[in-house]
């Protein structure tokens, strides 16, 4: 088909809409759409029935295909993980957490895959042992991130370690592997300090980026612009990829590393608006260029050179067995926090390696620090950790019954403290109140509150609250040192998930939201309630005098079936509604063509009786 371009991409296209429909059929084999590509490309490519010839058109039509993954895997990366430690008050509690977690695993990856890469130079499987090894190192974020939200554990501390863990090894390895390509390539030269020069055009913009976004002369454009014909948003995103490249290319970089900081840049520019373009550049990458890339993937490989040479199965064979080894030895970081069955499973998640290792053994084989065997040995790899380490991580992982929070509690004393309790038991499980003043005590247990008497700054009373099994803590003390300790205890010494406190001092409000707590500054919501009675007095009166025929719920989106699926052919039940869809981050206001993903925080109003069905039913 070399003679036509256009019949091999009707083909691939073909395929690309082939591909997810046959293994939707095939449910239970959870294999990845991408592993199904390549394995499509391998069918009718070189080693297959050689269907398709490569050719400049589809060369170049994979090559943007595989910026424009790289671009997308830049956009999902959530920096605001891989920034500050916050103070931990002894050590066991510090290296705990996510952050300095990731960062051990990431350095004992990376010293295991270079030991094992200088074995295999020494047995003479390879010759580049550093680029062996940082091969080996990689991960995959696009196969890590799915799985975690699929199991609704984004929003967890253990889907959290594995998040940035996965993240930190994705950025830290690609600019280490764009060093030593440009190192095997060009030598230890001061070229490599170009390098240097991309990172820090990166750092400022990174640094500028957000505060251009703010500007609400633009912001009236890009809105102004964003919709119908125009798609502005969309333009300067891949404008700005395209830029990058040809900088990076510019600069003597792989193309690699200048579109995943485009994209990092996009990220961080993107504010509320991210989400909507967001996922149009999806469409587009994941609709028509990646699978391109992909499938051509598996169209190159040649799978006779590779049974053809004994040495290449075998290498093949020893690259799986130290691509798991490298993963799960350092994942045992994990077991400072979690179970042994979870931390295994989350080792062998984190084997999973896609896009970044199919990149970088492609990279390799055209500079020549490897040949063609070594190359298909080293997707191999890829195909089989991608297809096997999801399943295995599925079988493993328990949800930790420990974690399996119960119950509020709530800080303060009053005739507010009170009020709130009495409308959050119906909700509840169990509310349990700690306070100060002992006269109070007496009252609270007279109206069947489970009380508890101290300083809720004081650890063994938050404990004995129930702290350790708590789903979520209430602040509304009036003093701000009670209050900003008390949520230092709650989120850092307990892991409560939800943490709300209430505080008149501004200067503790960075602080808290940093802790990952939600601040309620008392005078601002007092002048809302007013705004809120005044400009939309029916939800006032829902939310106020809980109307029996109306209720609000939050759900989760758990149920595969209903991904992708646009709100107006959902069909919930009776007069359920979806009032918001809270997605990474970002809230979306809902219309008809609105489709829900799994991992979304969705808004339900309706009659109770509706609501209920309507979680069950998006619960899944």
């Amino acid at each position: 088909m070399e003679h036509n371009p256009f019949l091999a991409l009707l083909l691939i296209t073909g395929l690309a809409v082939f591909i997810p429909v046959l293994l939707s059929r095939f449910r239970r084999l959870n294999l990845p759409i991408v592993v199904g590509e390549i394995l499509a490309g391998v069918v009718i490519g070189t080693s297959g029935f050689d269907l398709v010839a490569p050719s400049p058109s589809l060369d170049f039509l994979a090559e943007f295909g595989f910026a424009f993954l790289m671009f997308l895997s830049g956009l999902e990366v959530d920096f605001s993980m891989l920034t500050g430690l916050g103070g931990h008050k002894n050590n066991r509690e510090f290296w705990g957490q996510p952050l300095p977690l990731a960062l051990v695993m990431l350095a004992l990856t990376l010293a295991l895959a270079m030991l094992s890469a200088l074995g295999l130079q020494q047995l003479g499987m390879v010759s580049n042992p550093m680029l062996m090894g940082l091969i080996l190192s990689t991960t995959s974020l696009g196969v890590v991130a799915p799985v975690l939200k699929e199991r609704r554990l984004l929003g967890e501390r253990y889907g959290q370690t594995l998040l940035v863990a996965a993240s930190l090894a994705d950025f830290a390895t690609l600019i280490l592997l764009t060093v030593a390509i440009a190192a095997a390539r060009q030598g230890l030269s001061l070229d490599l300090l170009l390098i240097v020069v991309l990172l820090a055009v990166f750092i400022l913009l990174a640094r500028i980026g957000p505060v251009v976004a703010r500007v609400p002369s633009l912001n009236r454009v890009l809105e102004e612009l964003s919709h119908a014909t125009a798609q502005i948003q969309v333009r300067s995103a891949l404008a700005l990829m395209v830029a990058w490249v040809v900088l990076a290319e510019a600069l003597g970089v792989e193309l690699i590393l200048g579109a995943f900081l485009a994209g990092a840049i996009a990220n961080l520019m993107g504010g509320q608006r991210r989400a909507s373009s967001q996922e149009k550049l999806d469409a587009i990458g994941f609709g028509f260029f990646i699978p391109i890339f992909f499938i051509m993937v598996g169209v190159n490989l040649n799978l006779g050179a590779f049974f053809e040479s004994p040495g290449a199965i075998v290498l093949s064979g020893a690259l799986l067995l130290i691509a798991y080894l490298v993963k799960v030895g350092p994942a045992l970081a994990l077991r400072l926090r979690f179970p042994w069955r979870n931390t295994l499973a989350g080792g062998l998640l984190l084997s999973s390696r896609l896009s970044l290792i199919i990149a970088a053994s492609e990279i390799a084989l055209n500079i020549g620090a490897i040949d063609v065997g070594t190359e298909s040995a080293i997707v191999l790899i890829a195909v089989i950790t991608t297809s096997l380490s999801p399943l295995l991580f599925n079988r493993i992982y328990r949800p930790d019954e420990a974690e399996v929070r119960r119950g509020v509690i709530i800080v303060g004393s009053g005739q507010m403290t009170e009020l709130l309790a009495r409308r959050l038991q119906p909700s509840y499980q169990s509310v349990t109140l700690i306070c100060e003043d002992t006269t109070y005590l007496g009252v609270l247990r007279e109206h069947g509150f489970t009380v508890c008497a101290g300083s809720a700054s004081d650890e063994g009373v938050l404990r004995q609250a129930g702290a350790a099994e708590a789903e979520a803590l209430i602040v509304m003390s009036n003093d701000n040192r009670q209050a900003v300790a008390t949520s230092e205890l709650a989120r850092q010494r307990f892991d409560i998930p939800l943490v709300v406190a209430g505080v008149s001092d501004t200067s503790c409000i960075t602080h808290l939201q940093g802790l990952g707590v939600r601040v309620v500054q008392p005078a601002l919501a007092t002048a809302m309630a007013f705004e809120g009675a005044l400009r939309f007095p029916t939800t006032f009166d829902v939310l106020v005098h809980e109307i029996g025929s109306v209720k609000f719920g939050e759900i989760v989106m758990g149920n595969r079936g209903y991904t992708g699926m646009p709100l107006r052919r959902l069909g919930l039940p009776g007069s359920a509604v979806v009032l918001s869809i809270k997605r990474d981050h970002t809230v979306l206001v809902p219309h008809g063509d609105t489709t829900l993903q799994i991992g979304d925080s969705v808004a339900l109003i309706g009659s109770p009786d509706s609501v209920d069905e309507a979680i069950v039913m998006l619960r899944g």
